[in-house]
């Protein structure tokens, strides 16, 4: 997953979940259409229950979904691994369970972790009998769901959400190929599939692990609590009285050529490949673009990224960042989001669909991709950046040359004018949330023959 929130989540220190504030138009016809394709189902409200298994409960995504469960209304108790990464210190308010400690990428070592998380579980049976849903995140997970659905969680039904394709489930080779085994054989158990991208069903698991069971796409959107106020376009802000001397929330007092263009890279920072990019660029346009780095680094070697900030003063790091408290100021600074992922270009840079798109675009900053990637369709579908064809160094330096803040303008204001629900979560998960509520305490012998839930039009 791209994770953009790499930063300490502000979270309400109370295990009391709120009581839904009502739904968005469409909202309640979203959330019948999915009961009624996954199945009939009418559960009283102190039944239904979501046991959150996680592959880490420290990290941001699966603080924000937790959030929005009990926003929702749902009874969550989460069920999770500990990393050493970023917000490690972090504990969740909510009732959790902690099954221990893994490392990213270390397979063998997780099987190992997977064996005392059984122990773990079983030694909390009596929590776990009632739950309704079992909500499992990678693969892992997913492995203990069903072991928790046959043993412990018997009326329980199985959803599977997933925010990367790893490398491991793409590659050549025979560990490659029994995890993808694995994967398909869980996959027949899962009785919805939740995906953060169209392009993670349309290039794997439609073709490749033909699975043809109902789906629903939930980007990875920003949660609606303690988002600040989101920048006008201009016509609105003209049509509003200003304090004499006032700047205009929206706009930007100095544009280029009187300053360099500012590109952010905000999140977690990874890829050597994407770094030697941006390094390549600074040092070809230093007087015309500056790069501002924040976040954690992930996949990129820390001694070289250093000595890159040492050797290019207009690329600049200033640490990691409180989610969502800084997002206004650090966007503001910046002209572009960065979202060209060039980690794994041929499947989970080129299918995935970045928090930073939704981040910038609340925010009013149009964000630079890759063409023929997921984000450039999502880009190009509404207007709102630019997407590069290879050889992106080059096309980068001419666009970078090239562009008039005439034709900047228009990019920004075009997306601030997108309504809030284009980059804000709600519909999808109030309807995830419903559909869940809703779930028959005793669930069907057999399920219908599904054809795939399709993604909501509006997202």
């Amino acid at each position: 997953m791209d994770n953009s929130q790499a930063a300490t989540a502000a979270v309400s220190p109370t295990d009391t979940a709120a009581t839904p504030q009502g739904g968005m138009p469409g909202g309640d016809v979203l959330g019948d259409w999915m009961a009624q394709r996954v199945g009939p189902g009418a559960a009283p409200a102190d039944k239904a229950g979501v046991v959150f298994l996680t592959q880490d409960v420290t990290d941001v995504s699966t603080i924000k979904r937790v959030r929005e469960f009990l926003d929702n209304g749902l009874p969550v108790l989460v069920l999770g691994f500990e990393r050493e990464r970023y917000n490690s210190g972090y504990r969740p308010p909510w009732p959790h369970v902690l099954l221990g400690r893994t490392v990213d990428g270390k397979y063998a070592h997780r099987l190992q972790a997977l064996a005392g998380a059984l122990r773990v579980i079983f030694r909390h049976r009596p929590r776990l009998t009632d739950a309704t849903i079992l909500y499992a995140r990678n693969i892992d997970q997913l492995l203990l769901a069903l072991v928790m659905k046959l043993f412990i969680s018997r009326r329980a039904e199985v959803a599977y959400e997933v925010l990367d394709i790893q490398p491991m489930f793409v590659a050549h080779g025979l560990r490659s190929f029994l995890l993808r085994l694995v994967e398909r054989l869980c996959l027949t158990q899962v009785k919805l599939l939740v995906l953060s991208s169209p392009g993670f069903h349309r290039h794997y698991y439609a073709p490749t692990q033909k699975f043809r069971g109902p789906w629903l796409l939930v980007e990875n959107k920003l949660p609606r609590v303690g988002l600040p106020e989101r920048p006008k376009p201009a016509a609105t802000v003209a049509a509003e009285i200003q304090p004499a001397g006032a700047q205009a929330a929206g706009t930007k007092p100095l544009m280029p050529p009187h300053r360099p263009w500012v590109i952010g890279y905000f999140g977690l920072i990874r890829g050597e490949q994407t770094v030697d990019l941006m390094h390549r660029l600074a040092q070809r346009l230093p007087d015309r673009l500056q790069i501002r780095f924040r976040g954690v680094l992930t996949t990129v070697d820390e001694k070289r990224f250093f000595k890159t900030l040492e050797s290019c003063p207009n690329i600049v790091y200033g640490g990691r960042y409180d989610h969502p408290g800084e997002l206004a100021d650090m966007y503001a600074g910046v002209d572009f989001a960065w979202a060209l992922d060039l980690e794994n270009t041929e499947h989970n840079s080129r299918w995935l669909l970045p928090n930073r798109f939704y981040e910038a675009g609340y925010f009013g900053v149009p964000c630079l991709s890759v063409q023929g990637f997921e984000v450039d369709r999502l880009v190009r579908r509404h207007d709102v950046g630019w997407g590069f064809e290879p050889p992106l160094e080059d096309t980068m330096v001419r666009f970078f040359q090239d562009l008039t803040v005439e034709e900047y303008e228009r990019k920004r204001q075009r997306l601030l004018a997108l309504p809030d629900e284009t980059f804000v979560a709600g519909e999808e998960i109030r309807a995830l949330c419903r559909f869940f509520a809703r779930r028959a305490a005793t669930p069907m012998e057999k399920p219908p023959v599904e054809k795939g839930m399709q993604p909501h039009p509006a997202s």
